[in-house]
């Protein structure tokens, strides 16, 4: 009898052990990601600083800036949408800074009733975080010429677009036009490794009341 349950027990020892690992593994990278996002966010409150001269796409990510220069009237309008609110547009603008540079200035969302309003040329001092979006894959479409409408921020395509640098910075402070700032934080970036901790553990106890349930079987 003892030699009949040997087999399974082992079996059900060696799935518990493996699932429990998976568990464990799970939780170590939920500690290592809310950590990554603590230094991201601290990161993005840091206090600004001036444009760096050549921003790099990874030692610059989320870098707090200050820029003042001139709002042209340059720019385009990539499509979002909001929860209770709805459809409408990230406002792009390029961002003639006072010593000459043209660079992007993601400026907020605009309700797309609003999007045809007139956008007044100004002076303004921006504060905002430096940003290289992934938004693109092979699904994006390409912007739409006769509406100006974009479906993703492409930044080499926009700067290319606009005649710019390739440097996006996504404004935290207002910049007029009825436009509301849609700063940079890390609630975008996934972390979903404690579900994932709680889906192995609970096959864990699974596979284990399973081979319980085997064993009390054989025996009788």
């Amino acid at each position: 009898m003892i030699r009949r349950i040997v087999v399974p027990l082992l079996f059900g020892l060696f799935g518990v052990s493996i699932l429990v690992a998976l568990g464990t593994w799970q939780m170590q990278r939920l500690a290592w990601k809310e950590e990554t996002l603590a230094a991201i966010d601290a990161r993005i409150g840091a206090a600004p600083v001036d444009l760096p001269a050549a921003p790099d796409s990874v030692a610059d990510r989320f870098l707090p800036v200050m820029v003042s220069g001139t709002l042209l009237d340059e720019g385009l309008d990539v499509l979002v949408s909001r929860k209770d609110i709805g459809a409408g547009v990230r406002v792009i603008s390029v961002l003639e800074t006072d010593s000459g540079r043209r660079v992007l200035l993601d400026r907020g969302f605009l309700a797309d009733a609003s999007r045809g309003l007139p956008r007044e040329t100004r002076k303004v001092e921006v504060t905002g975080n430096l940003l290289w979006p992934d938004e693109v894959d092979g699904f994006t479409p390409a912007p739409d010429a006769a509406s100006g409408l974009w479906f993703a921020r492409d930044l080499p395509a926009m700067a290319g677009a606009l005649k710019t640098e390739p440097v996006l910075i996504i404004a935290r402070s207002q910049s007029g036009d009825g436009i509301e700032p849609l700063p940079v934080d890390s609630s975008a970036i996934p972390n979903n490794h404690l579900n994932y901790a709680i889906t192995w553990f609970s096959l864990a106890i699974v596979w284990a009341g399973m081979t319980v349930l085997l064993l009390w079987r054989m025996r009788r």
